[in-house]
């Protein structure tokens, strides 16, 4: 068989950044505590707890500020940012905990040692990670097979999520397409003559085939496809490769036919899982009220100076199995902002308030919904609550939208951690695929991932 080029999967990647950050990080401290002779670094790696409670730090944190995001982990400026503020948080945190750290040393430039060894080992091995294993070397190259119309939402649906995986070439199998290339085609167009010269000078690993009519594999093109599969290279569908790496499930290729590829959790019905959870609600709600209630004085005065009218906004929305609920906030937007029709929020509505952008961004106009989740109308995770005038609107047009609904909606979500704000249809198409991934992979990993990423969120001021 043929050398292959090089290249990582997305979870390899993610593997490796989380192994190496660990082990440049101990190896430095290990290395500098000896030479120097500096009893905290020495007793932070020796130690099992002091090892194992930095290590965790360092994973949660790191996981907060965006460490382990491979589209920062591939931008030097990006990282920089992550890693100081992962490093800072994580070395304070270590400091701050009693019994489970080393005791703080009375000489306090191990203090500042420790700092600057954990910094510079974690910096220099992500920027060899930008400059060397995120280059082009390490890329994977891929070709698609899909129809012409296809190709251009299919690329993009793929390469913005992982900036390694490059769709290099297409062959579009329709014979009543040309095999020349169409002047708004962003990639080379191949017929299946030159298909295997094509394959090898580009050092293409895996095929992917887009869903389409039956009659369209022809009997040349699937003796061709199972040539490469012998040879070793990777055959995928295009809806298994878009699930896989975007994490959101692609209902507008598959028509709704889902049932044959849309599992439900069993989750969904686990009722070890759904009592947990409810515990967790029930204990998580009660705090957040008692915040809200900490948070009203401080509104209220805000809203006397900036934003006179009522305190609280609420309105009808559509929660789970279709029925109609009350969800309560408080008020961002001028008194009155839908006196003629319901119509999308959009980031720069003029509708929104100065203060009630603030508390979009901040979440915090989200606080008063702990009631809701108190009361069982609502979650802490799951798809965020629509309008019944947006529901009936969407699901004209997308008919997979009532499927969010067997769930019950949440304060926060797989969609309301990966995307914007929807103000569109087309947004709440995007919104929708990650609400069903949610449903298809519910899981406490996964609900812990969403409770990190919120996290993010809110630090990074990027609610809307």
């Amino acid at each position: 068989m043929p050398k292959n080029k090089i290249h990582f999967e997305i979870s390899e990647r993610k593997l490796m950044l989380h192994l190496i950050d660990v082990i440049s990080i101990v190896l430095a401290l290990y290395v500098v505590g000896h030479f120097f002779n500096l009893e905290y670094l020495k007793s932070a790696v020796s130690n099992a707890v002091h090892l194992i409670v930095l290590i965790l730090y360092l994973k949660l944190i790191g996981t907060v500020f965006e460490l382990y995001n491979l589209q920062v982990s591939s931008n030097e400026f990006l990282i920089g940012r992550s890693a100081i503020l992962t490093v800072t948080t994580t070395v304070l945190a270590y400091f701050l905990t009693p019994i489970y750290s080393p005791v703080l040393p009375s000489n306090r430039l191990q203090i500042i040692t420790f700092l600057v060894v954990v910094f510079f080992a974690l910096v220099m091995w992500r920027v060899f990670y930008v400059r060397f294993l995120a280059s082009k070397r390490f890329h994977q190259n891929a070709l698609l097979i899909c129809d012409e119309e296809q190709l251009t939402e299919l690329v993009s649906g793929i390469e913005t999520i992982d900036p390694h995986y490059k769709i290099v070439g297409y062959l579009s199998n329709l014979k009543s397409l040309s095999l020349e290339n169409s002047s708004n085609a962003p990639l080379k167009k191949i017929s299946l003559e030159e298909i295997d010269a094509f394959v090898a000078k580009h050092q293409i690993t895996e095929i992917v085939v887009a869903r389409q009519e039956k009659e369209n594999i022809t009997a040349e093109l699937y003796q061709q496809l199972l040539k490469f599969l012998k040879s070793g290279k990777v055959i995928r569908e295009y809806t298994q490769l878009y699930e896989s790496k975007t994490q959101r499930i692609p209902v507008q290729h598959v028509e709704r036919d889902f049932y044959l590829f849309f599992p439900f959790s069993r989750s969904n019905q686990n009722r070890l899982y759904l009592t947990i959870v409810r515990i967790a609600e029930i204990i998580i709600s009660i705090i957040g009220l008692l915040v809200t209630l900490l948070l009203i004085p401080f509104i209220f005065v805000m809203n006397v100076m900036a934003n006179k009218g009522s305190l609280f906004y609420s309105q009808e929305r559509v929660g789970k199995d279709g029925a109609i609920f009350r969800i309560l906030k408080f008020r961002t937007m001028i008194e009155n902002a839908e006196s003629k029709n319901a119509v999308f929020a959009t980031p720069n509505d003029n509708r929104i308030t100065a203060f009630g952008r603030f508390m979009r961004k901040t979440r915090i106009d989200e606080f008063p919904q702990f009631l809701n989740i108190l009361k069982g109308e609502m979650a802490v995770i799951g798809p965020r609550p629509e309008r019944p005038y947006f529901v009936e609107e969407i699901v004209k047009i997308m008919p997979f939208y009532a499927t969010r609904h067997i769930i019950k909606p949440g304060l926060t979500g797989w969609a309301q951690v990966n995307y914007s704000y929807g103000e569109s249809i087309d947004d709440s198409l995007i919104k929708l695929q990650y609400d069903l991934y949610y449903i298809k992979h519910r899981s406490f990993y996964l609900d812990f991932n969403i409770t990190l990423k919120t996290i993010t969120t809110i630090l990074f001021y990027r609610g809307q």
